[in-house]
């Protein structure tokens, strides 16, 4: 049954920043389908609540507290989950910032946390998963880019997010090329302008600002998405239905880079 492909169950998902935003509703649309969750972000006392609510619908959660920046701290996350259930079998890299900032007034050390946090996270947390998933021969990983990382967005500035976007989808196609040999299929979601917790104030108090009426206006569907629009594809991602799909970018952007 082609609907029996879509199950997750038993099946274990990390995912990266899922205390809020679009990783939480990621990971509510996996435990759904029947995984087991990890909820890995920075904000500890974020993710135990999220674990626990998953928990009380009857969801497998594992809180675990980790800055995707530091790789001590994402081992020991790796260690645990296997302690806990001996398998990875999913890997949601979610976690990222923003930063508008003009380039002629951003200081390196702005740049490289959006570097660090955006893209070097996503080799960190891979490499780490990886090993794991090499050693089982399977395993879907799940990168979330961005629209940024395809188009150069307008009217605001914020080189340094798009150059690590761009970098997260060549990195997917290269980890994709490097791990088929081990069953483990690598994808990268690029989203358009969704409404989130991070962008609520956009959407909100300043939706009649040229930057929010540019965006929306250069969306055919002419509206942000919302975080549970990303569900769908990534149960998709994640699940046996996409088993013929690597190195692939899936654009969920209202239309926007159709123009």
């Amino acid at each position: 049954m082609i609907f029996d492909k879509f199950r997750l169950d038993n099946r274990v998902a990390i995912v990266t920043g899922s205390a809020s935003g679009l990783g939480k509703e990621m990971a509510r649309g996996l435990a759904e389908a029947g995984a087991h969750i990890v909820v890995a972000d920075i904000n500890l006392e974020a993710a135990a609540r999220f674990a626990e609510e998953l928990m009380g619908q009857g969801v497998n959660a594992l809180a675990v507290q980790v800055d995707v920046t530091d790789e001590e701290q994402i081992d020991r996350m790796v260690e645990k989950v296997m302690a806990q259930y001996g398998q990875i079998d999913v890997l949601i890299n979610n976690a990222g910032i923003g930063a508008r900032i003009e380039i002629e007034h951003m200081s390196y050390q702005d740049w490289q946390r959006v570097m660090d946090v955006n893209m070097n996270s996503v080799f960190l947390v891979s490499k780490a998963v990886g090993k794991v998933m090499i050693g089982q021969r399977r395993g879907s990983i799940i990168n979330i880019s961005s629209i940024s990382g395809i188009i150069a967005n307008v009217p605001q500035k914020h080189t340094a997010y798009n150059a690590s976007k761009a970098g997260v989808i060549m990195i997917t196609k290269s980890m994709a090329l490097e791990w088929a040999e081990y069953n483990i299929r690598i994808n990268t979601i690029a989203p358009g302008y969704m409404k989130t917790e991070m962008t609520a104030s956009d959407f909100n108090e300043n939706k009649d600002s040229h930057m929010v009426k540019t965006w929306l206006q250069m969306t055919p569907m002419h509206r942000p998405g919302t975080p549970d629009e990303l569900q769908g594809i990534a149960l998709f991602l994640a699940s046996d239905a996409s088993s013929y799909a690597t190195g692939g970018v899936f654009t969920m952007d209202g239309g926007y880079t159709i123009l």
